[in-house]
């Protein structure tokens, strides 16, 4: 299966690997914001495993492991860069000895916004950047045009070839859609978490929708059960992740498990196909950190999406019929 990558020319496998799992412990202020202790020689693993399984799309931050997630994936694809298209985010200050990051006030983005793209080269090992998004999901669209601009003159600068937006906000999306080369906006969306208003900007402007949370931070694949414990330095130990993920799913998930697990798929590969039946523009991003991750979520591309039956009798058991 492929996928275009908004209007950029770009072909991608349908299925991407999100890299926030693989950069270890870290924290955003106070919080812990990292999958936990990761092996980097198995990530490798599971790097080249995608690439090996059809997964063309990588995409990272600074702020994953502050800088290690893309060291890692810099060193993974160092000599596998051709197919690889190679995605990260900018719009923190990331203290990399302490494994700390901190906001930003709004105008000081702009103010590091050319450091930051240099540091993430470097840590890379590239010379120009596929897909550059801004990782403030909050910012204030009124402000988000200045963004935009500073991203269009890295564009001619040669740092990057296309940038895009990590945010749920439809209003602010609309802004960047406006931008010559925004070729993509990357939001929340899964089988039981929606995202219309932003799936339909990407419909009017041509952009693509990168699915992060596809798998609901693991809660879909029934793995967990509703007091799972996970370690302190994993974000999924804060309360946080079973308020706002784990119980919700876990409520809806025994409905749908008979649609989802059609043909032999798992839990995971079938909400994947949801995502692929919901639009065609859109690249879920399901966070690997083991070659054996990538195995299976390689494979729902084997299966393709769910049929219109199937679709039409989740939203009705979904109540958004």
């Amino acid at each position: 299966m492929k996928r275009s990558l908004g209007s950029s020319g770009i072909e991608v496998g349908a299925l991407g690997m999100g890299c926030w799992a693989i950069g270890g412990p870290w924290r955003m202020q106070e919080n812990q914001a990292g999958w936990g202790v990761v092996d980097d020689a198995e990530s490798l693993r599971a790097i080249h495993a995608a690439l090996e399984h059809g997964i063309t799309f990588f995409d990272t931050a600074a702020n994953y492991g502050c800088g290690h997630s893309e060291r890692v994936l810099g060193r993974a694809l160092a000599d596998r860069r051709d197919g690889a298209v190679v995605a990260t985010k900018f719009g923190y200050a990331v203290d990399e000895q302490a494994k700390r990051v901190e906001p930003y006030d709004d105008d000081a983005v702009l103010d590091h916004l050319r450091q930051d793209c240099e540091k993430s080269l470097r840590r890379l090992g590239l010379d120009c950047i596929d897909l550059y998004q801004f990782h403030v999901n909050g910012y204030s669209p009124a402000k988000a045009g200045r963004v935009r601009d500073a991203l269009e003159e890295l564009v001619k600068e040669g740092n990057i070839r296309f940038y895009g937006w990590s945010t749920d906000n439809a209003e602010g999306a609309r802004v960047f859609a406006e931008g010559k080369h925004c070729v993509a906006i990357q939001h929340d969306l899964n089988v039981i978490r929606d995202a219309p208003q932003v799936l339909a900007v990407c419909a009017e402007f041509g952009l693509a929708s990168l699915n992060r949370t596809p798998l609901a931070r693991g809660a879909i694949t029934g793995k967990y059960a509703a007091d799972a414990k996970f370690q302190p330095d994993d974000l999924r130990s804060r309360p946080i992740f079973q308020e706002q993920w784990l119980t919700p799913t876990l409520e809806k998930l025994d409905a749908l498990r008979q649609i989802l697990t059609s043909r032999g798929r798992t839990l995971a590969q079938g909400a994947l196909a949801w995502i692929w039946a919901r639009s065609t523009r859109t690249i879920p991003i399901p966070g690997i950190r083991t070659g054996a991750q990538t195995i299976e979520n390689a494979g729902a591309m084997q299966f393709g999406a769910l049929n219109d039956d199937q679709m039409k009798e989740i939203e009705q058991l979904m109540g958004r019929a």
